[in-house]
């Protein structure tokens, strides 16, 4: 590590100033002590969240002093195996532990988890990875150095040029410079030395990559400098930034399980961390069966699906939760008469693209839909990073083409590249928002793919999207549904969305979506709407305001679906609120 001067050295070993704090001690209210006790042997209905919280608290000692902690999680990459989800990060497996209030009384929910950590590369070795390049023999380029400097500020890295002695650091920044051209003062006269001198003379350490910048660690305002080389990433460090498409399926490809061996891996988890050893819980008196609770359930039978009366096969009963198209038609086909192809995945030809939205559009005719084989405009291939412009010139191309007929652009189909990074939610953005355009998007391994299912699986998306029901429920036409028949209708769903951990001035999303074809109750609208930050509770769901002139008005979300249902109905209807929310 190289200081600015001797002084910058000496104020960095200095002692730290003393602090005195006062710290008050009390006791916990002997209520909430005595109503959980109650609760506990069953005199009482609801637990004290307050003493909750404790024994939460004290079962969670002794795991935070082993195991990494995140949230409710305890990592380790003692937990089975690690995983590269490449780009130098792994996934680390852990588990899941709260107590909660139920039925039987109090349970300690445990359930397996995994999230993503730095792999403890050297730091060479990350950025190869990260930039998919070989950076040995070549400077980098100023693109390159900002997405090395967001990669790992703020990461931890320990020295290896100094034998057995492994400093650690925390990365603030990179040099603008590259590691040749680095100096620095060595004293107050003015003294200067190079980077590479200095790491020659002290340590006898020849740099090799002096093509590279350094990293910068400690205070900002005086850096100090360390060659890349001689860094490794420590282990154990969170990776909290994003992950891209592919370290996401990587990420579910690792932590999808079967219930049976999920069911193993957390009875092994449950003997690993040796629950009626934990002397905490013992100090509190808990003590904790090593055996997964038993509960009684049910297995609810399958519903017959409806479908067109012109297919081969009018209606479906699903096995194990499984069922297809073949031999089906969809209970009400939707017309699109005017769409377009773009491409954004250069490996996909022309001849290929064209052929493959010509087999979708004929098998959204066999599945019962009025859908046009041909687009208004032949496909077009669009670079990824001129998507808006791209696609406001195409439509802008296919409204002029259709001219007078004053018809509308009823779809539009996307073919992506597999990792397309943000094109995905751009192209979203430009279609729903700018254009006011339906979109259906297909990655570039089904095109290649293209078999019936594929094909089948993305008419039944486009159906709905443009307005179709592809099935409705056969109990649902015969009003054999309790509640939901005997009288007119409504259910709804909602749901927060929060942003990224990080993103702290993005809003949370809510979304909410109801029934709008009672009694088949198979067709749904949606409505989203910005949230303050982190907010679970949903602020337009339902508003009350007071006008001078007009009196009181009620608006929100639930509102503007309400309003079309009491319109259709001679009498107002009796509404069943079903909200889900997570």
């Amino acid at each position: 590590m190289i200081a600015h001067s001797l002084s910058d050295l000496l104020f960095s070993r200095g002692r730290r100033r003393e602090r005195t704090f006062k710290v008050v001690i009390r006791y916990a209210a002997r209520a909430d002590l005595r109503r959980l006790e109650q609760y506990i042997a069953g005199r009482q209905a609801e637990a004290p969240q307050e003493a909750l919280q404790v024994l939460d608290i004290v079962l969670r000692e002794l795991p935070t002093a082993r195991y990494a902690p995140y949230g409710r999680s305890f990592f380790s990459p003692d937990f089975g195996r690690r995983r590269s989800l490449g780009d130098g990060v792994e996934s680390w497996r852990g588990f899941y532990q709260t107590i909660r209030p139920t039925q039987m009384g109090l349970s300690l929910n445990i359930d397996m988890s995994a999230t993503s950590f730095f792999e403890p590369l050297p730091v060479l070795g990350f950025v190869g990875q990260l930039l998919n390049a070989d950076i040995h023999s070549r400077a980098l380029s100023d693109a390159e150095r900002v997405k090395i400097k967001k990669a790992l500020r703020g990461v931890k890295v320990e020295v290896t040029h100094r034998g057995n002695i492994r400093r650690k650091y925390r990365i603030s920044g990179l040099t603008a410079q590259t590691t040749r051209e680095l100096t620095f003062p060595v004293d107050q006269g003015g003294t200067v030395k190079s980077v590479v001198q200095y790491f020659q003379e002290t340590y006898g350490f020849a740099i090799q990559h002096i093509n590279l910048p350094c990293l910068t660690v400690g205070n900002q305002q005086r850096p100090n400098y360390l060659p890349m080389e001689v860094c490794k990433i420590v282990e154990g460090q969170r990776y909290s930034k994003r992950l891209n498409q592919g370290q996401i399926r990587a990420l579910l490809e690792e932590t999808c399980q079967r219930p049976h061996d999920r069911e193993r891996d957390i009875v092994q988890m449950v003997n690993h961390n040796s629950y009626h050893d934990d002397p905490y819980a013992k100090e509190f008196g808990i003590k904790i069966s090593e055996r997964l609770a038993s509960v009684e359930a049910r297995i609810l039978p399958a519903p017959r699906l409806k479908y067109s009366e012109t297919g081969r096969e009018k209606d479906c009963l699903p096995r194990v939760g499984q069922w297809n198209m073949m031999n089906k038609k969809m209970v009400n086909g939707a017309r699109v008469r005017s769409w377009l192809c773009v491409n954004f995945a250069r490996n996909v030809q022309e001849s290929m693209a064209t052929g493959f939205c010509r087999e979708l559009a004929r098998m959204c005719q066999a599945s019962g839909m009025d859908f046009a084989l041909e687009p208004v405009l032949p496909v077009i291939y669009v670079r990824p990073d001129q998507v808006e412009r791209g696609l406001k010139a195409r439509f802008h191309d296919a409204m002029t083409a259709l001219g007078p007929q004053r018809k509308e652009i009823e779809l539009l189909i996307g073919i992506l590249p597999d990792n397309n990074g943000s094109l995905y939610g751009d192209l979203k953005r430009v279609c729903e928002i700018d254009l006011g355009l339906i979109s259906q998007c297909c990655l570039t391994k089904q095109v290649f793919k293209m078999n019936k299912q594929i094909l089948a699986n993305l008419s039944l998306k486009i159906n709905v999207k443009v307005g179709g029901r592809n099935t409705v429920l056969a109990d649902a036409l015969t009003r054999r549904i309790p509640l939901v028949t005997d009288k007119p209708t409504i259910i709804f769903g909602a749901d927060v969305t929060h942003p990224h951990p990080g993103e702290d001035s993005s809003p949370s999303i809510a979304a909410v979506v109801a029934s709008q074809d009672w009694p088949e109750v198979t067709k749904y609208a949606g409505l989203v709407s910005a949230q303050t930050h982190r907010q679970e509770l949903i602020e337009d769901l339902y508003n009350v305001t007071h006008d001078p002139q007009r009196g009181t008005i009620h608006g929100g979300m639930v509102r503007s679906f309400l309003y079309p249902l009491s319109e259709q109905q001679e009498k107002s209807p009796s509404v069943l609120f079903s909200i889900g929310m997570e």
